[in-house]
């Protein structure tokens, strides 16, 4: 069962879906939002995630997309898009995921549980889709909306145990659970890939396999280039990077994922800043400007690294 996990630190983007503005999916944008994403450094593509906006595609949607991106991308694709409450329609969902080819089928953890029941075990839902959709390697998304479902040690250590898993995208924000879940994993071919900007380079070097977060729509190869300095043993370098990636990745709360959209679009790169999330009108003229300022900063750190 094929590895997704490499001898460098990862990068891997949530991706964003790319809309007309009349709603529709944008593929020519798409396609160029995949180029842009390699162009810069990244080792693998998540589509159908929270950032591509899935619990506003129709499952038609989720699927063109996934195998639009696994047909044109040139690393590999990993792939959710489970958004349903019924069991049995998130099975339908996810075997029609798997069917697009991609090399990974990530189960989304909030959606294992009874709404209202968080705290049940996933692991029962696990066995079942594990048991229903055999073959493809797969991993877990602890994705915050609508609720937010962390992964306890003892399922780790059970799903670690099966051999199926592969990626883990986890959004704890805890260095110190960060290091028990590595323990956990240390030894095998699932990895763990932090969400978290300010935390980032600590998990890496405790042994975490790399970084899936939305800022990686911004600037990839600034993260590039601090798991590069991490990797040639410059910490103090890959420390003052991380420094400014940290302050920048505040943007997350202003009004993602339009801003991320706002930006790509003044590269060139999307057609569109319209979102099916939120009403683009609301990223204020203030907004746009911070983006902007965030940009002049990053072009500054990487005149000063040589990026």
């Amino acid at each position: 069962m094929k590895s997704l996990n490499q001898n460098r630190a990862g990068l891997w983007p949530v991706m964003l879906t790319p809309f007309t503005d009349e709603s529709e999916v944008d593929y020519a944008s798409l396609e160029r939002l995949i180029d842009w994403y390699e162009q810069n450094g990244v080792d693998g593509l998540f589509a159908d995630c929270q950032s591509s906006e899935i619990f506003f595609l129709s499952l038609e949607e989720r699927v063109k997309i996934a195998s639009f991106v696994k047909a044109h991308a040139r690393v590999p694709v990993i792939a959710s898009g489970h958004v349903s409450e019924a069991p049995s329609q998130q099975l339908e969902e996810l075997k029609a995921i798997a069917s697009t080819g991609v090399d990974a089928l990530i189960l989304i953890t909030n959606r294992l549980v009874t709404a209202g029941r968080p705290q049940d075990s996933i692991m029962p839902r696990v066995l079942e889709i594990a048991r229903e959709i055999p073959d493809i390697p797969l991993g877990f998304y602890e994705c915050p909306y609508p609720f937010k479902r962390l992964i306890t040690l003892e399922e780790l250590e059970q799903c670690r145990g099966m051999g199926r898993f592969r990626f883990m995208k986890d959004t704890c924000c805890d260095l110190a659970l960060i290091e028990k879940r590595l323990g956990v994993l240390k030894g095998s071919d699932f990895g763990l890939y932090n969400a978290n900007t300010t935390t980032c380079l600590d998990s890496i070097l405790l042994g975490a396999c790399g970084f899936s977060g939305v800022m990686l729509s911004f600037h990839p190869d600034l993260y590039r280039l601090m798991t590069d300095l991490t990797a040639r043993g410059e910490t103090d370098k890959a420390r003052d990077v991380q420094a400014f990636l940290t302050v920048f990745s505040e943007i997350e709360r202003q009004y993602y994922p339009v801003n991320a959209k706002y930006y790509l679009k003044t590269l060139g790169v999307l057609s569109s800043d319209f979102c099916r999330t939120k009403p683009k009108e609301g990223l204020t003229e203030t907004f746009c400007d911070e983006v902007r300022q965030m940009d002049r900063a990053a072009a500054f750190l990487r005149r000063a690294y040589g990026v």
